[in-house]
């Protein structure tokens, strides 16, 4: 049998997977639908890229590392990008078929929540908002108490020369990673000594402030869609995101910025 273009991406499918709540149907509702499908399979991808990016770090694989980066930090930057279009629906928009959301909530989106486990911002208590599917409970029970990215960054930088404490080695992997000014002096000396290495921290700091440049552009963007509401399904709403707001991923990148 022929594999056409329209059945290898089952387009049907995937066509057929925009269901609006509203009755009759509101403008704006397939807009809304369609954007959070959208992140959802970039987030796929995303996780998909830096699950690579894991193995290559404790590999030692430099330059493969680098690729991957780049292509996740031209992912987030079209994250961010696809907020404009959201910024298109009204206030009045949103609240003329938000009644039909019900409980859902982009609070609930588990690879979300797992994108953060892999990065390293780690919190056991988000678990308990996972309502949903007890798959996706257990994925991030696995992601919550796997080594996340940083700890695989640290076991490249132990590779090129840096000390790697032993209580850092063995740290609980259940909590968040925080900066180690242990390692500072390390990294600043690979990035004065090894310029392709220092491609990848810049590589690494760039992906880092695009995510808080997204999560500015969200919080923003739910602030003048509901402004101190509750967010649906009675999700925490914008107070709870401000909380991790400009919050690094990679904190001792930038701990040694004022000393290149």
């Amino acid at each position: 049998m022929t594999v056409t273009y329209w059945d290898y991406l089952k387009l049907d499918e995937l066509l057929a997977l925009q269901e609006p709540k509203s009755t009759p149907a509101e403008h704006d509702e397939t807009l809304f639908i369609v954007i959070h499908q959208v992140y959802e399979l970039w987030f796929k991808q995303l996780l998909h890229e830096l699950d690579k990016v894991k193995r290559d770090l404790s590999a030692n694989k430099l330059y493969d590392a680098i690729h991957t980066f780049q292509r996740s930090r031209t992912i987030m930057k079209t994250l961010v990008g696809q907020l404009d279009i959201l910024e298109t629906m009204t206030p009045m928009s949103f609240t003329s078929f938000r009644d039909r959301l019900d409980t859902a909530s982009g609070f609930q989106s588990a690879q979300y929540r797992e994108f953060e486990f892999l990065l390293g911002y780690k919190r056991p208590e988000m678990l308990k908002y996972q309502t949903g599917s007890p798959a996706h409970r257990d994925t991030l029970e696995r992601r919550l108490k796997e080594r996340s990215l940083v700890d695989h960054f640290y076991e490249f930088l132990g590779h090129n020369g840096v000390l790697i404490p032993q209580e850092l080695r063995e740290r609980e992997l259940t909590q968040s990673n925080t900066p180690q000014p242990a390692i500072q002096d390390g990294l600043l000396t690979l990035y004065k000594s090894r310029p392709e290495v220092a491609i990848l921290f810049e590589l690494m700091t760039d992906f880092d402030e695009g995510l808080q440049e997204w999560r500015y552009r969200h919080v923003k963007l739910v602030e003048r869609t509901i402004g101190n509401k509750k967010g649906t399904g009675g999700s925490l709403g914008v107070a709870f995101l401000k909380e991790s707001l400009f919050l690094p991923c990679f904190a001792d990148l930038w701990a040694i910025r004022h000393r290149l």
